[in-house]
């Protein structure tokens, strides 16, 4: 196992015939497994795990094999299961997920009688299983057929599987209602996974017949109904997940005893048709963690919620919530995560938690400044944010007293200074406000900030030096405010830093560090553009940008920040980093900053000099951005690398000499603007360079060819040169003389034909008389009748 073999398995391994055990887990196994080795009849455990080119298929079983482990998971095997599959008698464990299986279940799989766990996910197995005899299976345990295309009705032999108890069928096209569960009784069923399927109608209070029941997944369905009152039997369920369903909840349960009602944990009732708070959550003693976002609640939010005793966790976000009903200071409420954003909430902050470490209070109204105590009531937390919620005055000092790792007040109207305290912190987001004096220079040696997000304020003075203090640092933003300062060459020994922003600012001067060792083998976007930069760009100072090198293939996660707070709550909390950008000549707003997405742009400086050829080195560079500025020299023809490069503006420099030829093969290149340089030549034809406007190309002289002037019989050359050019008056353009020698024999010959050929001169009036009335039909009216009869009476004295 985990030996990079990297080869196909051979064919000899068959000929082993005492073999008994094979495994080849992570092993880089390429090519068809043998199907040979599946019929040793002495093969009791073979396991191909983690192997996603070993293509293969299960062959004809035979009769009382000794297999008793058949485990070919995340392999790239594939066909239908054979229904000799039923002829392993002995088989205990089958798993056969993430592989590409199709057709249908044999029915025969319920002659595995000693199965004890039993995997299928993540294939394309299809159609009803409602004729297998599931019941047979009596050792069954664990069941995954999730994330397949299966579909009818969901069959109720499997709920009388007697040791079953984790069921996992989410993720199909099953239909129908969820069946009645009048004569099954099981006490081992814990786990229960019926969600993304088609299914429909109220949850059958039957369902707890399921008597060890703990886990119940049923979202991302089209249910109306479940029994929250009347139940006397359960007292295991503790989670339950009816999220993404029709809900209303019109109950009755005001009318029930307390004791009769559902207990649960986890409540998660998320993008229903909710348009007010439940009547029966008032009474839930169990409750820890409930979710009601995303539903069509309006008004206040009730009192009582913050006095059921065990609430931890609650998100009410996406909702019309507007107030929060009274009184709440000194509450006792033990909620420690509370998320109302996007809302529509007024007034003050409602700060009055003593233990919250998670507070999201964005995108809402409040339309007030933040309370200057506001400190003595977040000392336990770890996240605050206010951002998008109409805010003015300035950031009050006591906000310092909270034991924050992340501060979002982002999109704001907050002004005065940025407090000092604020530089200890792991995520400080102020961007979008109306803030002004200087960046702190406060920066601590052992500092932990990892995002610094202060963009679009008017901020001004030099860029702080204790930065360089933060090793740590990912993503900095300073874009539109006035910094005054050279580059801040100290970033480079910041090696973990991927993002870089420090567009429309003042910075000035070179972008060469040469005293600087450090280097970006992370840095995925960086944006300089609307300064006072100036110099060459070496490529020596790109070769370390290893990141957008990269060939793309690494899976693409979220920028951002992760954590636990302290306390024993079991919050994992994230913050997604977001930046706005320019591409494809347009500003847009990044709200997930991909690990793969890259792009360089030094638009509107005064770089000069050649553009370096390294930057086509660049193979994952998505946008690159030069425009506007004073590069000199020939395009590289190594930008024919970037093949993943979707936007390119080379605009308003000086560049000369032709288009590369190998831009060509750009085929994701959507967004192309060469204008206004000295290009010259003809434009490379290509499918993708059809689709570019003729405005990509305008003001370059010497530059011609589709789209920028048409191909025809009259245009097939480069523009003419200018009165500047050598010798203007002694060069012949026999391409323009040949068209005039075409063009004159072939009137001779029209003409000559109409005054000597008689059938000519007729054959050529009919067809010219017929074309008119086709492009003036009005004609043959006028004309009338008599005009087409002496037309006839000629034909007739022939």
């Amino acid at each position: 196992d985990h030996n990079q073999i990297s080869a196909p398995v051979p064919g000899f391994f068959a000929n082993f015939s005492n073999l008994t055990y094979l495994s080849l887990v992570d092993c880089g196994l390429q090519g068809t497994f043998p199907k040979e080795i599946f019929q040793l009849s002495t093969l009791q455990s073979i396991d191909l795990t983690l192997n996603p080119q070993l293509q293969g298929s299960l062959p004809e079983l035979p009769e009382n094999g000794s297999l008793q482990s058949l485990v070919l998971s995340q392999t790239n095997f594939s066909g239908v299961l054979p229904n000799s599959i039923g002829n392993l008698n002995m088989l205990s464990r089958m798993d056969l997920s993430v592989c590409s299986f199709s057709g249908s279940i044999p029915k025969s799989v319920a002659n595995l009688t000693q199965l004890v766990s039993l995997s299928m996910s993540s294939n394309r197995f299809d159609g009803s299983i409602a004729s297998i005899q599931w019941k047979n299976l009596v050792n069954l345990n664990f069941f995954m057929l999730d994330s397949n295309l299966l579909s009818g009705t969901i069959p109720l032999s499997l709920f009388s599987i007697p040791l079953l108890s984790r069921l996992v069928l989410s993720d199909n096209q099953f239909s129908g209602q969820v069946p009645e569960f009048a004569n099954i009784s099981s006490y081992l069923l814990e786990t229960l996974d019926l969600s993304g399927n088609n299914l429909v109608g109220s949850i059958p209070i039957s369902i707890f017949n399921l008597r060890g029941l703990s886990q119940l997944y049923l979202s991302s369905n089209n249910l109306s109904g479940f029994p929250f009152s009347g139940i006397q039997q359960s007292r295991n369920l503790s989670f339950l997940d009816l999220s993404h369903n029709s809900l209303l909840f019109n109950d009755d349960s005001t009318n029930s005893s307390h004791s009769s009602l559902l207990q649960v944990q986890d409540l998660v009732l998320a993008s229903n048709k909710l348009r007010a708070f439940p009547d029966f959550l008032r009474h839930q003693f169990r409750l820890t963690s409930l979710d009601l976002s995303e539903n069509q609640i309006q008004g206040q939010i009730p009192n009582w919620i913050w006095s059921l005793s065990s609430l931890k966790k609650l998100n009410l976000s996406s909702n019309s919530l507007v107030t929060l009903e009274a009184p709440l200071l000194n509450s006792t409420s033990t909620v420690t995560s509370l998320d109302l954003h996007s809302n529509q909430l007024q007034g003050q902050i409602p700060i009055f938690l003593p233990f919250a470490n998670y507070l999201d209070y964005s995108k809402n109204n409040f339309t007030f400044s933040i309370p200057t105590d506001i400190g003595n009531y977040i000392s336990s937390t770890a996240y605050l944010s206010l951002s998008s919620s109409n805010l003015h005055g300035i950031i009050p000092n006591s906000i310092c007293n909270a034991s924050g790792l992340v501060l979002d007040l982002s999109n704001n109207s907050l002004s005065g200074i940025i407090p000092e305290c604020l530089t200890q912190l792991s995520v400080l987001d102020l961007g979008r406000n109306n803030l002004t004096g200087t960046i702190p220079d406060k920066f601590l040696e052992q500092c932990s900030l990892k995002t610094l997000d202060l963009s679009r304020n008017q901020i001004e003075g030099q860029f702080p030096r204790s930065l360089v203090n933060c090793t740590q640092l990912e993503v900095l933003s300073l874009g539109n405010n006035q910094i005054t300062d050279t580059f801040p060459c100290l970033l480079k020994k910041i090696s973990t830093l991927r993002v870089l922003v420090l567009r429309s600012n003042k910075f000035y001067g070179q972008i060469e560090c040469p005293g600087t060792n450090g280097t970006w083998p992370m840095l995925q976007i960086i944006d300089l553009a609307h300064n006072n930069l100036s110099g060459e760009i070496t490529g020596t100072s790109l070769r370390t940008w290893q990141a957008m090198m990269a060939n793309g293939d690494d899976t693409p996660i979220d920028l951002g920040f992760s954590f636990q707070p302290g306390g024993g709550s079991g919050l994992n909390i994230y913050y997604g980093d977001a930046i706005t950008t320019t591409s494809k000549g347009l500003e847009m707003d990044l709200v997930k900053i991909l690990t793969v997405f890259t792009s360089i742009d030094f638009s509107s400086n005064k770089f000069s000099g050649s553009i370096p050829k390294e930057m086509g080195e660049f193979k994952a560079l998505y946008v690159l951005n030069l425009s506007s500025n004073s590069f000199t020299g020939e395009i590289p023809s190594s930008f024919g690398n970037m093949r993943q490069l979707e936007s390119l503006d080379l605009s308003k420099n000086r560049l000369n000499g032709q288009i590369p030829p190998e831009f060509a093969g750009l085929n994701f290149l959507s967004y192309l603007n060469l204008s206004d340089n000295e290009l010259v030549g003809r434009i490379p034809t290509s499918t993708q360079f059809s689709t570019f406007p003729k405005a990509a190309f305008v003001g370059n002289e010497g530059l011609w060819g589709p789209p920028l002037t048409e191909d025809n019989i009259t245009t097939l050359s480069p523009p003419a040169l200018s009165e500047n050019s050598p010798n203007p008056g002694h060069d012949i353009d026999w391409n323009i003389i040949s068209v005039e020698i075409g063009y004159t024999f072939g009137f001779g010959i029209a003409i000559g034909s109409l005054m000597f050929c008689k059938r000519w001169k007729e054959w050529y009036y009919r067809s010219m008389y017929k074309i008119v009335l086709k492009i003036f039909p009005q004609l043959e009216q006028r004309i009338g009748i008599q005009r087409r009869q002496v037309h006839m009476n000629r034909r007739w004295r022939r």
